[in-house]
Parts: C-alpha cells; structure tokens; sequence
C-alpha cells in the first residue's frame, strides 16, 4: 500500500521539490499552505507522515505540532519539521512537542527521501520482537504500547524507539551518537541536543519513575540496571 504524506508549506517551490522527489519514490502527497488547513487535513487524511514547515502564516509549525499531539487524532503520526532558522532552540522546542526529525532548509533532496523514510522505518515492528519487561515497566513493541505500574504512557514514536533502544541494553554507557545511530538510523548533521530534548520529555512522561534513565556526566546516558530484589 502507498503511503500518504502530508507537507503543510506556504512556499510553492519547495512544497513542488519535496512533491516531486516523494512522488518518484512512490508516496502519495498532499499539501496545505497554513497550519488551519494542515491540521484539518491530518484528520481527514490520516496520513503517514507530516513534513511541517516550522514558518506558517496564521498559527505557526510550533503550535500545529502541539495541537496534532495534543489531539493526538489521529495518534502516532510522525513529524518532520522543515526550519529555515540556523539557531537551534526552535528544533529543541519542536522535538520536546513531539517531532520525530527536521530538515534545515536549503536542504538536500537525498537527504530529504532518507530522513522521510528512516523516519518511516521506526513505525515497522518486526513480528517476532518480543515485550520487554524490566521491573514496573513493560514495553510491547507489536502493540506499541509502554505500561509502568500497570498504567499505560503515551509516548511518540521516537520517545518509545528511544526507551525500547535503551532498555534493551540495561546498564551499558550510550553516548548521544550511539543513540542517534540506534533510533533515528544516522547521527550526523543532528545536534547532540536533539537526544536530550527527547530523553527530558521521556522522563517527564516516566513521572517518578524517570530514573530509570540515567545521566553519564560527560558521555551520555544508560537505562538502570534493575537488581532482582527491586523488582
């Protein structure tokens, strides 16, 4: 089945490159040139992923991507934010509301067809993984769901590749490009700080069980190793 992508961008030339690049790699595209419209066609559309342009007219990219996870209708779609901006605190603020990836503009169309996929790639579970259940936590990558103390968390798809990535290896020191490599399938042209705003929004959502992901000052972060008598 082709998958269906939606780009909510005001400017017609590159919504035109991104439209003919996908297209020849046999994705369906839709288009809207502000967030009103792009957020009504998300419902409408369901679509596979979104490529959201972070300077709309009207409400921003910032603000559509609060409003499609907060509404979370329909839940886990992924986003790729497009930023024109070389300073980084808008990609940090998109990827803590839930974008999965950016692309900074001018931008490469290579680079555009392999993030759009390897975005992709994170939503395919095999069918033999099995659940993984470390103490009060248990993930579930055929349902793609994260139950700790028996209540269900919900997680994007990058936070939940990032806790299952980490949680399959308890204990062992992971520095930013092992992560980066390990859930988003490449590591360079990526700030370090994507990682951290990703890993900061998961311990939000882990609540008082946020140490589970540790901090290694320096290195990076593993995920605690539970001793038998603490679970």
């Amino acid at each position: 089945m082709r998958k269906h992508i939606l780009i909510i961008e005001d400017e017609e030339d590159i919504v035109e490159l991104i439209r003919y690049n996908l297209e020849r790699e046999g994705f369906v595209i839709h288009s809207a040139e502000n967030g009103e419209d792009g957020l009504r066609l998300t419902k409408n559309l369901k679509p596979s992923l979104v490529i959201l342009d972070l300077m709309l007219p009207g409400i921003d990219g910032l603000e559509v991507a609060k409003r499609m996870k907060k509404d979370d209708n329909p839940p886990h779609i992924p986003i790729i934010m497009l930023t024109a901006k070389t300073g980084e605190s808008d990609v940090i603020v998109g990827l803590e509301l839930g974008a999965d990836d950016y692309i900074k503009k001018p931008f490469s169309p290579k680079v555009l067809i392999a993030r759009v996929k390897a975005v992709l790639r994170r939503y395919e579970v095999p069918i033999n993984k099995k659940r993984i259940k470390i103490g009060n936590l248990i993930i579930d990558s055929i349902k793609h769901k994260v139950t700790l103390s028996e209540r269900d968390i919900s997680l994007t798809i990058t936070e939940f590749k990032l806790l299952e990535f980490m949680a399959q290896r308890p204990g062992v020191v992971l520095t930013r490009n092992n992560l980066l490599d390990g859930v988003f399938g490449y590591a360079s042209e990526v700030y370090d700080r994507t990682i951290d705003a990703h890993i900061k929004s998961l311990r939000k959502k882990l609540g008082r069980n946020k140490d589970y992901i540790e901090t290694v000052r320096g290195v990076g972060y593993r995920f605690k190793e539970i001793l038998k008598n603490e679970k």
